[in-house]
């Protein structure tokens, strides 16, 4: 989660040393300083589980 704006994202890589954030249903990513990175919370790591099965099943 990019504690600046509170977006939750999947880790996809390191750029320099910002980490690499995109959104569980697919878009741009965006980097983010490793300080600025937390863990998702499990409301928030289900919520993104949920969004990425309905990417998957078009919904």
């Amino acid at each position: 989660v990019d504690r600046r704006s509170g977006k939750v994202g999947v880790v996809i890589g390191h750029v320099g040393t910002y980490v690499q954030l995109r959104p569980p249903r697919g878009g741009r990513e965006w980097d983010v300083p490793p300080e600025d990175v937390r863990p998702p919370t499990p409301t928030e790591e289900l919520s993104a589980k949920v969004a990425v099965a309905h990417r998957r099943w078009g919904r």
